[in-house]
């Protein structure tokens, strides 16, 4: 396969036709076409030609990773896309393993991705994060006690603004960050029937929490709340009051539970009203679905930044890889496959090698992730997952690697 960076003037309307063929844009929204250009602007694009043209596409952007209380340089897969005369071709999994490839040679520590199947992903070496709620609900059942001001009215041209709020928001282990503001111009431009409210507490007057909306019927929605941007927990209460004063005309949003909340205990009898409302336009329920994935791309970067509250933990660690397979001869940056010598605490490190004195851990690089950042124990990772090692090794790790869930908290 031959690749080669995304260029603007020759490939727009080729990359334009594969969106319009998978369905990512639609006739008649010329913004949504503004915006697909914005977005290709940010980050590192890359397309493979097929008879001259350009029939695959797949995108990255720089960000960072928190894990626990570390940024870490993170690179996200926020498109990969093939048109219908290129599929069954392999395209898009050498041209994503290329793009990850290129931006861990210039030092991203991890990379994650919104998948559109279970498995698809797994066979670049990611592995599954976990479940997301997304509450839909009638915001006049909001029982906060928060009053909320006169908010501040937001819309696409508010960017910049509104992405230097997104970054400096609470995240918790797990949160993510894409840095490119044109990253949060493209969402606000495709939004259909966006809007956002917010207030500006900030110092100099800068924008401190704030919740971006696409509406599918202004009138009476849904909406959905795309995304939720607070610095304290005061913040987020009269956000929700805020959510809570549109209740007189919008009768449902819909949005992912923030990490560490509960939205339960904020909605009045949830369980009589998904009842009363089940299988209608309006139904009241909540969505569980894993859908983003993650993989290491250094493991000695990634463990040299990873402090552990647990006891330490010494173990070998076989790790395979199968994103070498799909990438091409001269490609710098080969995978994470290989045996390695680890350590997990206070301070934590993987060193190339083996020590016959100590218990090995075998396992896929997507599995070593997820049991990493925590979205799910070594011991039922050893059960559904390409993991495996002696009972009391799994046991120890689970104990050492006691995370809060992992929740990137932006959507890609």
């Amino acid at each position: 396969m031959e690749y080669r960076a995304y260029d603007a003037e020759r490939d727009r309307e080729a990359v334009h036709r594969i969106w319009y063929e998978t369905g990512w844009l639609e006739p008649g929204k010329a913004e949504h076409e503004e915006a697909m250009d914005i977005f290709l602007g940010a980050g590192r694009a890359l397309v493979a030609d097929v008879g001259g043209e350009a029939e695959c596409l797949a995108h990255t952007a720089p960000g960072s990773l928190r894990y626990l209380d570390e940024d870490l340089p993170f690179s996200c897969v926020t498109a990969v896309t093939t048109s219908r005369v290129a599929r069954k071709q392999g395209l898009a999994k050498r041209l994503t393993a290329a793009a990850v490839a290129a931006d861990a040679a210039e030092g991203a520590l991890v990379s994650g991705l919104g998948m559109f199947e279970q498995g698809y992903y797994d066979m670049l070496g990611f592995g599954t994060g976990g479940y997301e709620n997304w509450f839909s609900f009638d915001p006049a059942r909001l029982t906060v006690k928060a009053k909320c001001r006169v908010p501040r009215r937001l819309a696409a041209a508010d960017w910049a603004a509104v992405h230097r709020a997104r970054l400096s928001r609470a995240r918790g282990h797990g949160g993510c960050n894409l840095t490119p503001p044109e990253m949060t111009r493209a969402e606000m431009l495709a939004a259909t029937n966006g809007f956002g409210l917010g207030y500006a507490d900030g110092p100099g007057g800068e924008l401190s929490h704030l919740m971006w909306c696409s509406a599918a019927k202004k009138e009476e929605g849904p909406y959905r709340i795309n995304w939720l941007v607070y610095q304290t927990g005061e913040q987020f209460l009269e956000l929700m009051a805020l959510l809570r004063s549109l209740g007189d005309q919008v009768r449902l949003v819909r949005m992912r539970e923030p990490q560490g909340i509960q939205l339960q205990d904020l909605i009045e009898r949830p369980f009589q009203i998904h009842t009363l409302t089940e299988k209608s336009k309006f139904e009241h329920k909540v969505d569980a679905v894993a859908y983003w994935q993650m993989r290491v791309l250094d493991v000695p970067g990634c463990l040299a930044r990873t402090r552990l509250a647990g006891e330490e933990i010494r173990f070998n660690l076989k790790l395979a890889d199968p994103i070498a397979e799909h990438l091409s001869e001269g490609s710098a940056w080969r995978g994470v496959a290989g045996d390695y010598v680890v350590t997990l605490g206070p301070t934590s490190d993987a060193v190339r090698g083996s020590d016959k004195s100590l218990s090995t851990l075998a396992a896929s690089v997507g599995a070593f992730t997820r049991m990493w950042l925590g979205a799910r124990p070594a011991t039922g990772l050893a059960v559904t997952d390409d993991l495996a090692g002696p009972p009391g090794l799994l046991e120890a790790l689970d104990a050492t690697l006691r995370l809060p869930e992992p929740k990137p908290d932006w959507e890609f």
